[in-house]
């Protein structure tokens, strides 16, 4: 992965742990909007970045948000040296 998607993949992580922090502080609240744009989000990264290419489980890892952010942050680390 070049270093310029590496960033850009950065950027939208960082924006994905934002509404996921989001979501836990909603509690009790309708969070469907949150959640709809925390699903959207994570398939729009695998696609975008073509996140398979680099773990082939993330994808199956959609469903969990943390574990999903955690395999992203571990992509960046691996490509960021």
């Amino acid at each position: 992965m070049d270093k310029i998607n590496v960033l850009r993949l950065k950027r939208t992580l960082s924006y994905l742990e934002s509404k996921q922090r989001e979501l836990k502080r909603q509690n009790k609240n309708d969070t469907r909007s949150l959640e709809s744009m925390i699903k959207y989000l994570k398939k729009d990264m695998l696609e975008q970045f073509k996140l398979t290419d680099y773990d082939v489980y993330i994808k199956g890892e959609i469903n969990n948000t943390e574990t999903f952010i955690q395999s992203v942050k571990s992509i960046i680390d691996t490509n960021s040296r």
